[in-house]
């Protein structure tokens, strides 16, 4: 079975634009072009668009896009793993939207706040037993501490701070720029002083430098080895730039 341009615009909720754009980038090619100059789509199109539609939803740009499609493993094993991180945020996303209603209802009603269940799908500690294993009890119990001690506009100030970076990495890796060049290691630098200013952790004050190459070294290669680190930088492409660049940097300048 095939769709026109319109049809899968339609059915995938985007637009015939949209998908001439993606053909023009080579990001999704139709899979034939009729005598009449109309693009159809078979289902090995389809499964491409929808892994575009949910890595869009990711907040990826489209080259970013093009780099995980390109270097990612077979279509049926990352879909597997997308399907599990949407499952996760489906039960976050409930758990929330339940809490929200019960607030909700209890301040209509004049009735007394449970924060117990305010706060059901808020809790950021959800990745305190993977932050327990890599590092340590302590290594969390600070890092914890630190992050409620500062505080929500701080919080997101942090987080904004986070995001900067993350898209000047994702930018100087789709620009070419080489790991050990000028415009890698400055960011190697800013990257290393962003993570000494978190508590718990080998980069932070107190730490010797053998103690934070070792945490660098596993830090790198872990932004590589794990998706949901490797999106933040544009993909595996992008993933690897950072890695390199901090690895460079751990072996000459720390």
């Amino acid at each position: 079975m095939e769709w026109s341009v319109q049809q899968l615009a339609k059915i995938a909720g985007t637009t015939s634009r949209t998908l001439r754009h993606y053909d023009s980038i080579g990001l999704l090619h139709p899979t034939r072009t009729g005598g009449n100059g109309y693009r159809y789509y078979g289902q090995a199109a389809l499964l491409r668009l929808q892994r575009i539609l949910l890595l869009r939803d990711l907040g990826l740009g489209l080259p970013a896009v093009a780099d995980v499609l390109a270097n990612e493993c077979h279509a049926e094993t990352a879909l597997a793993g997308h399907l599990q991180w949407l499952r996760q945020e489906q039960d976050r996303l409930g758990r929330q939207i339940a809490a929200v209603q019960h607030t909700l209802e209890a301040v209509r009603e004049g009735r007394e706040l449970m924060a117990e269940r305010m706060f059901d799908g808020f809790d950021h500690t959800r990745h305190q037993e993977e932050v327990e294993e890599r590092w340590g009890r302590d290594a969390y119990a600070q890092s914890d501490t630190w992050w409620r001690g500062l505080g929500a506009e701080r919080q997101e100030a942090w987080k904004l701070d986070a995001q900067h970076l993350a898209e000047e990495w994702a930018e100087a890796a789709r620009s070419g720029a080489a790991p050990d060049s000028g415009q890698a290691q400055t960011l190697a630098r800013r990257h290393v002083e962003w993570l000494r200013g978190i508590p718990g952790t080998p980069a932070a004050p107190g730490h010797n430098a053998g103690e934070l190459k070792v945490y660098l070294a596993g830090l790198a290669e872990m932004y590589v080895a794990d998706p949901r680190f490797a999106s933040n930088y544009g993909g595996p492409v992008g993933a690897a730039f950072v890695r390199d660049a901090l690895l460079d940097y751990s072996r000459h300048r720390l």
